[in-house]
């Protein structure tokens, strides 16, 4: 599974970022308590970005913002990606 994101606008530092744990999606899934300790392990990436970037990136990773400090737009187009059904009774949502 894969996820292609289209940056609308600027993503600066103090805009809330995309935080990533580098390499997590390896880990397969992820109890909720084990996610301090996986991140850790892994690091933590900021993903700053620009209007027009595009980043494709395995789905799974472990991911999460800190609030802006700097309010103002982060539009983004997401889409995800998969060839297979998903996993452990998991289902699209739909639109």
């Amino acid at each position: 599974m894969v996820t292609l994101r289209v940056h609308l606008d600027a993503v600066p530092g103090g805009n809330a970022p995309l935080l990533i744990a580098p390499g997590s999606h390896r880990l397969g899934r992820i109890a909720e308590a084990d996610v301090p300790a996986v991140v850790a392990r892994c690091g933590t990436a900021v993903c700053c970005a620009e209007p027009g970037d595009i980043w494709l990136y395995a789905t799974p990773i472990l991911h999460a913002s800190e609030p802006s400090v700097h309010p103002g737009h982060r539009r983004v187009l997401q889409v995800d990606f998969a060839a297979d059904e998903l996993p452990g009774g998991l289902a699209w949502l739909g639109v």
